[in-house]
């Protein structure tokens, strides 16, 4: 069966998701795998101005008070430094005021879950173009274990790290690193340059998530001490 998610223990799960392009917010009936309501709008600033408004609006399209809400779930990077940081602000404040656990979901295991609950039998590199020649990146296998570990690379390097068969790319990154591939090495199997990831997946990747070890931490690769988040690894159905 392809990797999926366990989604038995949470009910209700608000994702936010702000590190990337965007400023989007999901309301998931977990048990039912339903996204309730939820909504997206492309942005490369202005996030902090959007956020609070946008998640009163899908609470409301939910027909849900706050109260209602089991469990938040925010993207950690890796992203832009603002971005990130008003999204985990925002998760951080809503679950302190409500009492309720928030848990972090990175960036790329965000963007590589749809593909990997499809077919997880080819691996996935989840790649973000982080400039001048460089993407934070990940490679994914079965069951959403980690082939690569999270990290910022070179275009050509990540080709490289990456060429291991008929490999998926996903992201912003992921054509760059399709035109650096390695001659002689199998085509990518897929190109799909997605800006940003499905917030619906940032809610079940955050409900299939252990609160005790998916802390919403940023996720800053470009630090020299920047650590993998263990709530990258994508469970199975």
């Amino acid at each position: 069966m392809a990797a999926g998610f366990a989604l038995t223990v949470i009910m209700l799960v608000l994702a936010i998701d702000t590190a990337l392009t965007a400023c989007s917010v999901a309301v998931l009936d977990a048990d039912a795998d339903t996204v309730v309501a939820g909504d997206s709008l492309f942005m490369d600033r202005g996030h902090a101005e959007a956020l609070v408004p946008m998640v009163e609006q899908v609470l409301t399209g939910a027909r849900l008070e706050f109260s209602a809400i089991d469990r938040i779930a925010v993207t950690v990077g890796p992203g832009s430094f603002t971005g990130l940081r008003v999204g985990l602000s925002a998760a951080r404040s809503f679950a302190l005021a409500a009492g309720k656990p928030a848990v972090g979901v990175t960036t790329l295991a965000a963007l590589a879950a749809p593909f990997l609950a499809l077919d997880d039998s080819t691996p996935v590199l989840a790649a973000i173009d982080a400039r001048h020649g460089h993407v934070f990146m990940q490679v994914f296998g079965t069951g959403g274990r980690t082939l690569v570990s999270p990290r910022i690379a070179a275009v050509k390097d990540a080709a490289r790290a990456a060429a291991m068969g008929a490999v998926r790319l996903v992201g912003s990154g992921a054509a760059l690193v399709a035109e650096a591939w390695p001659p002689g090495e199998v085509a990518p199997a897929l190109v799909e340059t997605l800006a940003v990831p499905d917030v619906a997946w940032v809610a079940r990747l955050g409900a299939a998530a252990d609160p005790a070890t998916a802390e919403p931490r940023p996720l800053y690769l470009r630090s020299p001490d920047a650590k993998p988040q263990t709530a990258a690894r994508i469970a199975r159905r």
